[in-house]
């Protein structure tokens, strides 16, 4: 039908503007707490694209639920505040006639939604965390920032390394601040580099310095001056990244049953589900009265979307406090909405019928 077809393209092209809008916030404001963890040199620089497309593969589900509810509810809304709706109304098509159009529009992002939640999200956060877990078991040369202070993963040292040159195990003005032995000790070179021996060992390898050594408040100090300074890079065994219920696979967590995976398997499925209720929701929810207000609705629009997820998120936790059985916490929230719905579509179904005369 012609309204079917207008509905899905104007769908689409709200959907488009709304998902860039919401994706593009949540990047941002990740991406300026991964520059601060990098600026502070928590993290490499280069680390910071890799943590970014792990967070985003994350919040794609949220993100494509909440485009689709606020696109079609818009969508709608325009069409009750332009008269189109009273249009179609007269013309004979009832409320439950925009099912069809919405349903096509959703179903096949709901698919990607539930593939997103079930599968391909656990895995980027399992790929983040093996990430972060192999950051750590860099070597302290690995650490190495230019113009930011670092510190040795057993806190005996604290680094400054003023530049790098072009060559990438080469850099300039080194600084070194070490305790041992109750003794303090400042070291200061012009230059430093890696070098590997033929057993494979690797060294760092300081010219051209100086070393400051002497106990706080003692007037003696040892001043050493070296051409050329050694000491080996100890290697640091690969640190296993923790397991938890974020990435474990679906299917592990429907393997081990425990309080927790069921919690995290309740989440994960309801997210699909309540961007199939919410979908629904908005159809009922976009109608506007043009002599009244037209932010009622939306505003009330917000405030459901933001009770379910808080909803979902209160049961997922009693689920894994063992307060709430599974089998009862995996229908209930959807099951009010659902109630919540069909109350919506009987009074807003009621309402057209007396405008229309019908």
């Amino acid at each position: 039908m012609i309204f079917h077809r207008a509905l899905l393209r104007e769908f689409a092209g709200l959907a488009g503007a709304v998902f860039m809008s919401l994706f593009s916030i949540a990047v941002t404001i990740n991406l300026v707490r991964l520059l601060g963890k990098a600026a502070g040199g928590s993290i490499p620089t280069d680390a910071v694209l890799a943590f970014l497309g792990f967070f985003a593969l994350g919040a794609l589900p949220v993100l494509l639920s909440l485009t689709m509810f606020i696109s079609v509810l818009l969508t709608l809304t325009r069409g009750w505040r332009d008269s189109e709706m009273v249009i179609w109304f007269t013309c004979g098509l009832p409320l439950t006639a925009w099912l069809r159009p919405v349903m096509l529009f959703a179903l096949p992002q709901i698919a990607v939604i539930a593939a997103l939640s079930l599968f391909i999200s656990p895995w980027a956060a399992q790929m983040g965390s093996r990430y972060a877990s192999k950051l750590e078991s860099r070597d302290d040369v690995s650490r190495v920032t230019p113009g930011v202070f670092g510190e040795t993963s057993n806190k005996e040292r604290v680094f400054f390394v003023e530049s790098v040159s072009g060559q990438t195990n080469e850099v300039q003005n080194v600084f070194l601040s070490s305790a041992q032995q109750g003794k303090g000790g400042v070291s200061m070179s012009r230059s430093g580099r890696t070098e590997t021996a033929q057993n494979g060992d690797r060294f760092i390898v300081l010219e051209q310095g100086r070393r400051y050594e002497g106990s706080p408040g003692d007037e003696q100090y040892r001043v050493t001056e070296f051409e050329r300074y050694a000491a080996r890079i100890e290697t640091r065994e690969n640190i296993e990244p923790e397991r938890n219920q974020k990435n474990l696979t679906t299917l592990a967590l429907m393997a081990s049953p425990t309080k927790e995976n069921l919690a995290e398997l309740l989440w994960r499925v309801g997210i699909p589900v309540s961007a199939l209720v919410l979908v629904l929701l908005a159809i009922p929810m976009s109608f506007v009265n043009p002599r009244a207000g037209r932010s009622a609705n939306l505003l009330f629009a917000l405030l459901t979307f933001m009770v379910y997820s808080n909803l979902l998120s209160v049961s997922q936790a009693r689920v894994a406090q063992g307060r709430l059985d599974f089998s009862t916490g995996v229908w209930m929230v959807h099951g009010g909405m659902l109630l919540l719905l069909v109350i919506l579509f009987a009074q807003r179904m009621q309402l057209i019928r007396l405008r229309v005369g019908k």
